[in-house]
């Protein structure tokens, strides 16, 4: 434990300060976890081609972004930053980048076809924070947020804008997945895929975050091992410039379940295609056929979801099994665009907010 001597009324005091531990090189990595150190400072490393960041066995300690984080190239399908463990604080330092470099994989098709492409954060955590890292140009993916519980992500900056002019796709803000008690919140992401996609998870709010550029927010549930959505809620949100504003979809022929999903005070500016999005037909290749109802979407509360679509967009498109959904609650004031005349499926206790 290290000291500082500061004077407080001409009296010298002997204040403890907690040790740190410097990483320059991913080889420091092993002998930072077996250190006494409570903080681990990440000083401006390139990681080595096809190597993750790897934080697990930190239990406990807080690791600290400082300087210029980059890696190098290869195509590969692993993780560019893997941190898991309980009770870690992982903090982005003034001053400091963690720069993908994504334009090096770039070929305007993601994770769906062209080069292998690693995904940039990697998070499994319990009783945890993250707060403030700033992240430019993944590859793809940015946060992959799975089996965490009790975790806040505060003040995040994630900028891909880059990626409209040169082949950016998949890049997702944060991806939530199996994971209990999360808070996003008083962050931004510009980008070319989803701001924010629950596909899976409980308890979960995404609060005071702007998405710019991207595909907007949802809750995207079906075609994984856990199929479940409950309370989720997303509020105080500006969604900017994106194709879809806000979105609950369900996988067609898909079972489980969305229950409790609340879009409170979202505001929508500059949507191009969609401003809302209910679906039970969804496929990876886009909505096809008649909606299934094997997830039932129930207790969806739109409240003040409010803004415009372009003139050659839909305000609203809802389609799903008839008899399938329930209990929603329905409050939107999406201007410009057209109004779609053919949504299905809304539930009985509801007039057809596609026709207001």
């Amino acid at each position: 434990m290290a000291s500082n001597i500061i004077t407080f009324g001409g009296v010298f005091l002997l204040v403890a300060v907690a040790s740190a531990f410097d990483i320059w090189s991913v080889d420091h990595i092993p002998n930072a976890k077996k250190s006494n150190d409570k903080v681990i400072r990440v000083r401006d490393i390139n990681v080595p081609a096809g190597t993750a960041l790897d934080f697990q066995g930190f239990d406990g300690k807080t690791i600290e972004f400082h300087g210029r984080v980059t890696f190098g190239y290869k195509e590969w399908e692993g993780h560019l930053i893997i941190i898991k463990g309980k009770n870690m604080n992982i903090k982005g330092m003034p001053g400091h980048l963690i720069d993908g470099e994504g334009h090096r994989w770039w070929d305007k098709c993601g994770g769906n076809c062209g080069k292998k492409k690693p995904f940039m954060i990697y998070t499994q955590l319990e009783n945890s924070y993250v707060d403030g890292l700033k992240i430019k140009n993944t590859p793809a993916w940015c946060f992959a947020i799975n089996q965490c519980s009790n975790v806040h992500y505060s003040n995040i900056d994630i900028d891909n804008r880059d990626g409209h002019t040169k082949g950016g796709h998949n890049t997702d803000g944060f991806d939530v997945h199996k994971s209990r008690n999360i808070r996003i919140y008083n962050s931004k992401v510009n980008n070319q895929d989803d701001c924010l996609a629950i596909n899976s998870g409980w308890d979960i709010v995404f609060e005071n975050n702007v998405c710019e550029g991207g595909h907007g927010i949802a809750v995207a549930v079906g075609g994984y091992d856990v199929n479940e959505a409950k309370n989720i809620l997303i509020k105080n949100c500006k969604v900017i410039k994106n194709n879809i504003g806000v979105r609950v979809k369900t996988l067609l022929n898909g079972k489980g379940i969305v229950d409790g999903v609340t879009f409170d005070n979202v505001e929508l500016k500059d949507i191009s295609e969609v401003g809302i999005v209910i679906i039970g037909n969804y496929l990876n290749s886009g909505p096809r056929g008649e909606p299934t109802g094997g997830i039932p979407i129930k207790n969806l509360n739109i409240n003040n979801v409010r803004g415009n679509v372009f003139g050659n967009g839909t305000n609203i498109q809802i389609n799903v099994a008839p008899g399938s959904p329930s209990g929603w609650i329905w409050k939107s004031q999406v201007k410009g665009g057209k109004k779609n005349p053919n949504c299905k499926g809304t539930p009985g206790n509801l007039n057809n907010p596609c026709n207001w």
